[in-house]
């Protein structure tokens, strides 16, 4: 039987030789993490999810402080595809059925219904506010939404100010999702190298970065975060703030990987590859950037991709309690704070549901990724 994964057979002169195909690492690793379904389809998911971050104003819309007084708490409104004639027919149209304000006497309070006598035509690539895509080019074009640039259709509904809870999601995603990353790029600077310093030399200074990392374990996080963010001023601009509390969640984040790679270099630091590295004159330091970090990067990705979902949910969880991200910056942290109390829930319960999915999607896909970064990277998995 042929060997699929041989290559054609090469003329010798006297006989046709079967050349096997040589993969180097990463062709092999692609292999194994392809075959882990729910990795690839989360591979694909994040990717989505990134690519909403960066087009968001595309994707969005309305303005995302846009208010509107007279749509408070109103509900999401579904889309059709067929109007009905007056002569019982009915003809396409990619539409949203409008809303209007009745007493509900039993309840004793306003509630939003469908109106049927109000037709919101959608479209794609339809006329809105004016932005900069990508911060670079000016455009007034979005993917989808409303004909009329003075309708207004709410697809997650709207929340106490009447503000559109699909486009504040959107543009959420941009700052949530950038937390994790710039979270993670700056735990893995500080666990690589303080971890690698710790397993490289050992003695007396692997006792004291041991003792430092054993000590911010032990303090609880949440009374921890509460410090830190307490000491943020109430007054400084939101791009400052944010980046402190990007720092802030990073705080917690490298002692995991530090001891990983601690652990790594002690089994690593005898071999004949480091010892040569050494007499060739290499400094400690380039012989753990260019010797020892590479010879397990892949551990290091599938450790970080794990780690992302983590950073999300600090960041959630800071601004959730009021002691992160405030507004007018926008989060799934700050979005899940409007709904705080029963009441609101009760009434608006889009305002949990909505960015409550957005976040475990996002958490999900990026933990099912790490598991199969890590399994393809293992080379024992099977």
């Amino acid at each position: 039987m042929t060997d699929v994964n041989a290559t054609p057979a090469v003329q010798t002169g006297e006989t046709d030789v079967l050349m096997p195909e040589l993969l180097g690492p990463k062709a092999l690793m692609w292999r194994k993490f392809k075959r882990h379904r729910i990795a690839y389809v989360s591979l694909w998911v994040v990717g989505l999810i990134y690519l909403m971050a960066l087009f968001g104003e595309f994707l969005t819309t309305t303005e995302i402080n846009e208010t509107n007084r007279r749509a408070p708490f109103a509900p999401p409104m579904g889309i059709s595809l067929f109007v009905e004639q007056e002569d019982g027919g009915s003809e396409f149209l990619l539409h949203a059925k409008g809303l209007k304000l009745e007493l509900n006497r039993a309840e004793r309070r306003r509630t939003f219904v469908v109106d049927p006598d109000k037709i919101i035509p959608l479209g794609f690539f339809v006329k809105g506010y004016e932005y900069k895509l990508l911060g670079l080019f000016p455009m007034d074009r979005h993917l989808f939404g409303p004909k009329n640039a003075r309708d207004r259709v709410y697809f997650w509904g709207a929340d106490r100010l009447g503000r559109d809870i699909y486009s504040r999601i959107v543009m959420g995603t941009r700052v949530s999702m950038s937390i994790g990353l710039v979270g993670v790029v700056v735990s893995l600077f500080i666990g690589v190298s303080l971890g690698g310093i710790s397993g490289y030399y050992g003695g007396w200074v692997d006792n004291v970065i041991q003792r430092l990392i054993e000590f911010i374990r032990s303090i609880p996080t949440i009374p921890l975060w509460m410090g830190l963010a307490a000491a943020i001023p109430l007054g400084w601009p939101p791009l400052r703030t944010y980046f402190v509390v990007t720092l802030i969640v990073s705080m917690i984040g490298w002692t995991g990987l530090a001891r990983e790679v601690r652990g790594k270099f002690l089994s690593l630091r005898k071999e004949d590859f480091i010892v040569a590295a050494r007499l060739d004159g290499l400094t400690d330091w380039e012989v753990i950037w260019k010797h020892m970090v590479p010879s397990f990067s892949s551990h290091i990705i599938a450790s970080l991709t794990l780690a992302v979902p983590l950073m999300i949910l600090a960041e959630t969880s800071l601004s959730f309690l009021g002691i992160g991200l405030q507004p007018p910056i926008v989060s799934w942290g700050t979005l899940l704070k409007e709904a705080q109390n029963i009441r609101t829930i009760i009434q608006a319960p889009w305002l949990l549901i909505a960015p409550g999915t957005m976040i475990v999607f996002a958490v999900l896909s990026l933990n099912f990724l790490g598991d199969g970064l890590r399994d393809a990277s293992d080379p024992n998995a099977h």
